[in-house]
């Protein structure tokens, strides 16, 4: 892509607007600034990009920057059908995110990861194994550091280890990296994409460029993920704990890549079989690569899983405390409490995503949940789907700090207090990442008695 005297609009600009902007300026564009919620972070990010030569578009030169830019470099939190990415579309301008322009200049051998859930965690464990078998190797896109920030740090033998998003494939066509892989697909993020075709869709996008000498690593347990196999020119790799595939796979309770075993499912030190799935999703990218069997497998089984996904954070009063923020929808939800060993009191809420949350209730009547809190901005949408479910084993309350005190006092000696809101955290707090932190702070206060 050409620079030099093209004018970009960079609308969004914490975390990766800031990054694309930076991007821009040292290869000498003009870059143009917009943001419609100018907090005290943005606000100095914004000043220290002008001092670097952007400038701001305020809202009353709003339709002079759609008409004057070339470029709209949009953030992952402003939608596709925004007014602004629409009326460049109109104009017929090119739209592009932060990913797009990481794409052309990354010189590192990419692995991306794209999902409803187990991203993070597969990013994690997959950059982990990286580095151990001796590659250096950074996770980075949706988790950790922006991916434009890599460009000048890693070179042709490193490793980027990608999280995508379903927003970031919004504005994604030309990145291909070497191995894509899909963890699975389930309801999340109806809010923002409308319907479940265009949801899949988008997850496509991932595998739709790849060219024959990359390769596609594909849940073949999940019936929507094993049909990109017909929608990519890639290599196709499969993982399934439930047959024997061309790829990672679980027989007799062992994990073979290709028929050789790397190790026994008994040995991983994470729990669950989303874990497992995880892992499967790994071990496949791991023999793509041809790394190390045995590094490999000793990584896999060593690896302790991520901040904010079903972490224990303490034991008060003989209760265990855990902390699945980062479960935002009802699949997430529900595997995290199959994978719990005691009876739970489970919070719930946040704000609303467009899910049906039928299905969530009718899996916990036959679970080991004896009790939830329902709060936040959906608490009625969650009673409501709970009392056609028949689950009636709930309290209603408006805040998640006083969920958390109500679950305190329901939780008995022996049994856990999930927080897994199925729900996004944007009505009361900035992130997943908050949410999870406020959660421990206000656990880790109680008395230990």
């Amino acid at each position: 892509m050409y620079f030099k005297g093209q004018k970009f609009l960079v609308a969004g600009i914490s975390g990766s607007g800031e990054s694309s902007a930076r991007f821009l300026l040292a290869r000498g564009a003009a870059v143009y600034l917009y943001d419609d919620m100018i907090t005290p972070a943005v606000r100095a990010a914004m000043d220290k990009l002008i001092a670097a030569g952007a400038e701001e578009v305020t809202a009353s030169l709003y339709q002079d920057a759609v008409r004057g830019c070339d470029v709209l470099v949009l953030s992952p939190g402003i939608p596709i059908d925004n007014a602004l990415p629409v009326a460049f579309r109109r104009m017929g301008k090119l739209i592009i995110g932060e990913e797009e322009l990481a794409a052309a200049y990354l010189r590192a051998t990419a692995v991306a990861v794209t999902g409803t859930n187990g991203k993070t965690t597969t990013v994690s464990m997959i950059n982990n194994m990286l580095s151990d078998c001796g590659k250096t190797s950074v996770a980075c896109g949706n988790i950790g550091e922006p991916t434009l920030n890599l460009v000048e740090k890693l070179s042709f033998d490193d490793f980027a280890v990608i999280e995508i998003s379903s927003f970031q494939l919004e504005t994604l066509s030309n990145l291909r990296p070497h191995v894509a892989v899909v963890t699975n697909i389930t309801e999340d993020h109806l809010n923002r994409h409308y319907n479940m075709e265009n949801y899949v869709f988008l997850k496509s996008k991932l595998v739709r460029s790849l060219r024959e000498s990359e390769y596609a690593v594909l849940n073949y347990d999940d019936e929507r993920v094993r049909a990109f196999a017909s929608v990519t020119k890639a290599r196709v790799v499969y993982f399934s704990a439930k047959s024997k595939v061309e790829g990672a796979y679980v027989e007799g309770g062992e994990v073979y890549y290709m028929g050789k075993k790397l190790f026994a499912c008994s040995q991983m030190s994470l729990a669950g079989e989303h874990n497992l799935y995880n892992a499967l999703a790994c071990a496949a990218v791991a023999g793509i690569l041809g790394l190390d069997e045995q590094t490999v497998a000793q990584s896999i089984c060593a690896f302790r899983g991520v901040k904010h996904r079903i972490e224990t954070v303490c034991e008060r009063g003989g209760v265990t405390y855990i902390n699945d923020s980062k479960g935002t929808n009802v699949d997430a939800t529900l595997k995290a409490v199959a994978s719990l060993a005691s009876s739970a009191v489970l919070l719930l809420g946040g704000k609303d995503k467009g899910y049906d949350y039928t299905p969530l209730f009718e899996g916990l009547k036959n679970s080991n949940v004896v009790h939830a809190v329902f709060y936040g901005e959906n608490r009625y949408k969650l009673l409501d789907s709970a009392l056609q479910s028949g689950f009636t084993a709930f309290s209603l309350c408006r805040k998640m700090e006083e969920a958390v005190m109500l679950a305190h006092n329901y939780a008995q000696r022996g049994q856990c207090v999930l927080l897994s809101p199925a729900s996004s955290s944007f009505d009361e707090f900035k992130n997943y990442e908050e949410r999870g932190d406020s959660f421990a702070r206000l656990v880790q206060a109680f008395p230990d008695d």
